[in-house]
């Protein structure tokens, strides 16, 4: 029972705020040493060899690059001006045009924080001004924020990809199904919002001084540059002619052009994205060094035997382990983030998934799509501190919980949607 002891004692200190990768590295060192002595840690330098090794990971910190990149170029401002102006003359239309370059943004720089905070300071004084419903508003930003969990090139599906061994182009291909039906029911559930409280999101007055013609003609100028960056990135991949970790470095060298295409380049910024990506890429490999020492421990004292012998005995046998798997996964993404989850949780979980003969790939984005909702999960989804940093002094924290519940309900349907019918979604549950 060391093992199960060792899990519980880890999670009960990251819920107290104790930094997560010491935490988890803190944890092993001591269970470890209680459990067979320092001799045991003799093999962790060849376990962070082989993580530095990892020709897949390279994908992260230049992807992290290429989002932190683009969101120096006043990307987000020109998408949703020119966006709000040509939907905006419909109810809802700022809205709409928020979960439409919420889809862009994460397809072109996946880093939640970044949109939502972008977001929070360009689009929501703009739906405030014009009489939104705070609860809206405020959902709307969060939930077009977060859909960079899951839209290619996702920084959770490397991770995943490398923790599950699976080609990270197979999961960036599987996800787009399901993105692109969230995407789309987050924006049927505006239009039918406003179908019958039209109060909550009223129309933007015509500003008769563009024309029609102008108005489209600006949209495509603001869509068309970052389009083109995805289309080459997530084109490469798709069709075999990059891999994910050589398109990362194209996306990377794609930032620098449109930083330049929209006059934003200096080697001040270059400087400046390349201290953030080290900051946050240091983060995630901090964890992912903490959580290799806690997982060899883990094994070690037979806790993942304990476990999976538990989970295959489970009622229901398949259906049962993955019933209980994402509601595992959904209450822990309420107070730890989808990092840590992906280091330790689904590691734990990916041999009872194979022993039952679960298709992988099914279950790679089965969790993709769980770990977008702890995003916006009260009381601690990330998205939801972020917009509140930003947001107006009238809008309260309640607001924004209440105003992302629909949200979650929607991610919780596709999830659904994607354990029932997989086939929808061009997968199987099974190998």
């Amino acid at each position: 029972m060391i093992g199960m002891i060792m899990f519980l004692v880890a999670l009960f200190m990251l819920m107290l705020g104790f930094p997560v990768a010491f935490t988890f590295g803190g944890v092993a060192l001591f269970f470890g040493v209680f459990a067979e002595g320092m001799e045991l840690f003799a093999f962790m330098p060849y376990r962070i060899m082989s993580v530095m090794h990892n020709t897949v990971l390279m994908a992260v910190p230049l992807f992290i690059f290429m989002g932190v990149v683009l969101q120096r170029t006043r990307l987000a401002e020109q998408l949703l001006t020119s966006m709000g102006r040509l939907f905006g003359g419909l109810p809802g239309g700022l809205a709409i045009s928020t979960i439409l370059v919420g889809a862009l943004l994460a397809a072109s720089t996946g880093v939640v924080g970044a949109s939502v905070v972008a977001m929070g300071l360009i689009s929501l004084p703009v739906m405030l001004a014009h009489k939104y419903d705070k609860r809206l508003a405020t959902g709307t930003i969060c939930a077009a924020g977060t859909l960079g969990q899951i839209v290619p090139p996702s920084i959770i599906l490397i991770i995943l990809g490398d923790v599950l061994g699976l080609p990270v182009g197979d999961l960036f291909k599987a996800a787009v199904g399901p993105g692109v039906v969230l995407i789309g029911l987050y924006i049927v559930y505006i239009l039918v919002m406003t179908r019958f409280k039209p109060e909550t999101a009223p129309a933007m007055p015509k500003d008769n001084s563009v024309s029609r013609k102008k108005e489209i003609m600006n949209a495509l100028l603001a869509i068309i540059p970052p389009l083109a960056l995805i289309v080459i990135v997530l084109g490469s991949i798709f069709t075999g002619i990059a891999t994910p970790t050589e398109s990362s470095a194209l996306g990377g060298v794609g930032a620098i052009v449109l930083a330049i295409i929209y006059r934003q380049f200096s080697f001040q910024m270059v400087w400046d994205a390349s201290k953030d990506t080290v900051k946050v890429t240091a983060m995630v490999f901090a964890i992912l060094i903490g959580a290799t020492a806690f997982s060899m421990v883990f094994s070690y004292t037979g806790g993942d035997y304990l476990l999976e012998e538990w989970m295959l005995a489970l009622p229901g046998e398949k259906w049962g382990f993955i019933i209980l798997a994402m509601l595992v996964i959904m209450i822990l993404g309420f107070f730890i983030d989808f990092v840590e989850i992906s280091f330790i949780i689904v590691p734990i979980l990916a041999p009872v998934a194979e022993a039952l003969g679960i298709n992988m790939l099914w279950f790679a984005i089965l969790i993709a799509m769980n770990l977008q909702t702890s995003f916006l999960t009260p009381p601690f989804g990330f998205s939801l501190f972020y917009l509140k940093g930003v947001a107006p002094p009238e809008v309260r924290t309640v607001d924004i919980y209440k105003g992302v519940l629909p949200f979650i309900l929607l991610q919780v349907l596709v999830l659904a949607m994607i354990v029932i019918f997989p086939e929808w979604f061009g997968m199987s549950s099974s190998y």
